[in-house]
């Protein structure tokens, strides 16, 4: 049994107990053994535990419940979107995307208002419209799938969305400088397929037009 040796105790309290959680001692909702019998097997003492509990409380693994002991709530530290974002690369960001979107585009079909539509319709003309720059194209081509997710009106989708999209700004960006689209006017007619998709309320080709969108983005750049 792991114990620990060295100080600050209710730190390296906390990252045993992570470690344990992680190799499956504990499955996800099971209650932790009682205070005195988890703190003789960590060496440590009960104020040194409770500690080490309140942090990984405050990481999102354990919860303390009054009267019922304390139980596991995430089998691993929760990461915030900026550290995980920072590791990844742009394929996997744009895999990413195509989960958010396309579900994105089937909910929208089915929620969207009159003012979501015109919302939409005001991204694709903007998109149209963009001048000559690649920066000017990737934020208009941002802002409409924007409009598209705002539309299925899944506050969480939109949050993944606005955290996710930023990200891969300058990696579009460059992209196109080293490699511009083949066919703009069939970029562009495939956002008009998915508009048209959400606005005939049809959530399959929605979906389908958003992956397949999306699809395309992430081959160019694995290509």
């Amino acid at each position: 049994m792991a114990q620990v040796q060295r100080h600050p105790l209710a730190a390296q309290a906390a990252e045993v107990l992570l470690t344990r959680i992680r190799a499956g001692e504990w499955e996800l909702g099971h209650r932790l053994p009682g205070e005195t019998t988890l703190a003789a097997q960590l060496g440590v003492g009960r104020s040194t535990l409770r500690e080490a509990i309140r942090e990984l409380a405050g990481r999102g693994v354990l919860e303390s419940r009054q009267g019922a002991g304390v139980f596991v709530t995430a089998l691993d530290v929760i990461e915030d979107w900026d550290t995980v974002l920072r590791r990844a690369d742009i394929v996997t960001v744009i895999e990413a995307r195509i989960a958010i979107e396309a579900e994105g585009a089937a909910l929208a079909a089915r929620r969207r208002t009159p003012a979501d539509l015109r919302a939409m319709l005001r991204g694709l003309a903007a998109r149209a419209e963009a001048g000559p720059g690649v920066e000017a194209l990737v934020d208009a081509d941002t802002a409409f799938h924007r409009t598209v997710v705002a539309a299925a009106h899944n506050d969480i989708l939109l949050e993944m969305f606005n955290a996710f999209v930023p990200r891969s700004r300058h990696a579009m960006i460059d992209m196109l400088r080293i490699r511009p689209m083949a066919d703009p006017a069939g970029d562009h007619d495939a956002h008009e397929v998915l508009y048209t998709a959400i606005r005939t309320r049809n959530s399959e080709a929605a979906a389908t037009a958003s992956r397949v969108h999306l699809t395309a983005l992430r081959a160019a750049f694995e290509g």
